[in-house]
């Protein structure tokens, strides 16, 4: 009988360079605090859409699109593309915006050969559960249907980071039960998301590891209540709002990435070992002392996990 491993002994020999990654960087990152408790909703809104401000991120290279009467961001493969990677970003679903991983996305649609379309779904208050959803959904329908036309390829991978890793579950499960086309799907990169809005016990604050995080339950609850207004937590774990709960029979392969100290970390646990139950491909990589976004510490472990995301993404194209 094996022994249940969370990483590998290359990743744990590594840890030191990751704490010290971690305490270097965290200066430079917005955490959620209950600080801004005294601020009125609107308010602790327009802090968190600054923090996010697309300006500081957005690269000309960028083509701007409008599919299925929402705004993307489009970075095209060179010649036919290999497929489309449907990308949906982070911030809570109440920021945030396409441009915040456009160079990342800039260097999968070269480094892969694919085009990257990157959704501005809408976001809450002003518009919760089910619009940003409706708009992921509404983007995939029209890339199954038009984008051998205009991109040169009609095969979906689907991927994104925090609340964009929620959306990327919950489009592929939608892709499955609406469209029946998951087979077009070759897989899904779910990226430290939230899937369970009812609240893990990691999301509550009952964390494995106690270390820095750019998440706080505090604002996890702020933005759970903006997204889905008025709701208990059991109804927050609708399988058609909480995509921890749903059938996942029949998905793609599955990438789940996690920091071990995120707020989330519980999340991705449940999702990838749901999953692997229900006979999906799953592969877990979970990065030791490490916060949400961890990608965004430099050191050896996401060093690693970038290489490992690549060779993911290149086998499931192949």
């Amino acid at each position: 009988m094996a022994t249940m491993k969370l990483w590998s002994d290359e990743i744990e020999a590594l840890r030191g360079d990751a704490r010290a990654a971690v305490a270097k960087g965290s200066d430079f990152f917005p955490i959620q605090s209950n600080d801004d408790a005294d601020l009125s909703r609107d308010e602790r809104i327009a802090k968190d859409r600054a923090a996010h401000d697309a300006s500081t991120f957005a690269i000309e290279d960028a083509e701007e699109v409008d599919i299925a009467g929402v705004r993307c961001r489009v970075f095209r493969a060179d010649g036919d593309a290999r497929a489309i990677y449907l990308h949906f970003h982070g911030g809570g679903m109440v920021s945030g915006s396409p441009e915040m991983m456009d160079y990342p996305n800039q260097q999968l649609a070269k480094q892969l050969g694919v085009s990257v379309v990157s959704a501005n779904y809408r976001k809450a208050p002003e518009h919760p559960f089910p619009a940003g959803p409706d708009d992921g959904l509404a983007v995939a329908r029209w890339l199954l249907a038009d984008g051998a036309r205009e991109f040169g390829s009609d095969r979906l991978l689907i991927g994104g980071e925090s609340a964009g890793g929620y959306m990327t579950l919950v489009t592929g499960l939608r892709i499955r039960n609406e469209l029946g086309e998951i087979d077009r799907v070759l897989g899904l990169n779910l990226i430290f998301g939230v899937f369970d809005w009812g609240r893990t016990p990691s999301q509550r604050g009952m964390r494995a590891h106690d270390g820095m995080d750019i998440l706080d339950p505090h604002g996890i609850e702020f933005v759970s209540e903006c997204y889905l207004p008025g709701m208990t937590d059991d109804q927050r774990r609708a399988p058609e709002i909480s995509p921890a709960f749903a059938d996942l029979h029949g998905l793609p392969p599955c990438l789940v990435s996690v920091g071990a100290c995120d707020h989330l970390l519980d999340d991705s646990l449940l999702v990838a070992t749901r999953a692997a139950a229900a006979g999906v491909e799953v592969d877990l990589f979970v990065a030791p002392d490490m916060p949400h976004a961890f990608f965004a510490f430099d050191c050896a472990i996401t060093r690693m996990w970038f290489e490992y995301q690549q060779d993911w993404l290149e086998a499931r194209l192949a």
